[in-house]
């Protein structure tokens, strides 16, 4: 991410959605408006900490009746590494920070003849500007989401009065309510575009089943909120083909962050291989690929990959 297309906001109020989930309001520090965006949409924050500058991606909202404003939420990890903590126990009303312009690589398909959004947890983000832009252009959708319980379902009270006819909510830890599931797929109509957020795992489940059902490749949407769990820890090498330099990608570490380490100017926005900025070509070897971007043709072509989630299988040799 450039820091150069960067906006400077003032952090108007906080509110706690839930006792893990804060909600953030930003205006303009001039007050004027901030810039229009579409469903999906979503910033990046650069945290200024005394290990340098951390860099986090949120979806935007605005469940305000003022526009021009940014809203974010974030939510608590328990394994925080310093973004949700730092939201959390360090950001007060009045602050001012830094964020990028808004970019969206989770958009809405007008094509479709009706929208279903799939949430779980903190996965609600992102749903909340699609359904807000849906209702504005009088489009049909639904939503279903999940949560522990009603007391931990961000933005509850929301989604009943704005959306009462459109929304099921799914409570895993309340009795005799139904569980979220893949199934739910089987009963929309056909020309129907489905959309998830929430765990991986989710993601996966349903995914694999939308496509099991028979919904084509076009109609299935999903946003990551972190790279993917890999499947393959190992090291590998990389040699880069024009200079001969030669760098060792910890198991632990993206091939992203090595590159750039060593000055190696790599693109790079989303950082969960889903908007394809940090897109390298491959030169020699296999590649395992953890990315959301690229086609079926495009892996099976062997010759690019994201080096943000992405990794080789022993050496690779890139064109660089």
């Amino acid at each position: 991410m450039n820091q150069t297309s960067t906006l400077r906001v003032r952090v108007r109020n906080i509110k706690d959605e839930t006792s893990t989930i804060k909600r953030f309001t930003l205006e303009s520090m001039d007050y004027s408006k901030l810039p229009p965006y579409s469903g999906g949409s979503h910033i990046t924050t650069f945290l200024s900490l005394p290990s340098g500058t951390l860099e986090r991606q949120y979806s935007l909202f605005n469940t305000t009746l003022e526009p021009g404003l940014f809203e974010i939420a974030v939510r608590l990890a328990e394994d925080s590494t310093g973004g949700s903590r730092f939201w959390h126990q360090n950001v007060q009303a009045g602050d001012a920070l830094t964020v990028s312009f808004p970019k969206n690589y989770f958009p809405l398909s007008f094509q479709a003849k009706h929208h279903v959004f799939y949430a779980a947890g903190i996965g609600i983000t992102p749903f909340l500007s699609m359904m807000a832009e849906l209702a504005e252009k009088e489009h049909s959708f639904e939503l279903h989401y999940a949560a522990n319980s009603k007391e931990q379902c961000a933005f509850y009270e929301h989604l009943r009065t704005v959306y009462p006819d459109r929304c099921r909510f799914y409570f895993s830890n309340s009795e005799g309510t139904k569980r979220l599931s893949p199934k739910l797929l089987l009963d929309h109509r056909i020309g129907t575009h489905v959309y998830f957020c929430g765990p991986e795992r989710m993601i996966e489940d349903f995914t694999n089943a939308a496509k099991s059902y028979g919904y084509p490749s076009f109609n299935i949407h999903w946003e990551r909120f972190a790279p993917p769990v890999n499947r393959e820890h190992k090291p590998f090498s990389v040699n880069l083909q024009r200079s001969g330099r030669q760098f060792e990608v910890p198991a632990n570490t993206s091939l992203l962050d090595v590159l750039r380490k060593y000055g190696i100017n790599v693109p790079y926005s989303c950082r969960v291989g889903g908007c394809g900025t940090c897109e390298v070509k491959v030169a020699e070897g296999e590649v395992f690929h953890y990315d959301s971007f690229l086609t079926e043709e495009q892996r099976c072509s062997k010759g690019i990959m994201l080096s943000c989630v992405s990794r080789g299988k022993g050496k690779l040799v890139l064109d660089l």
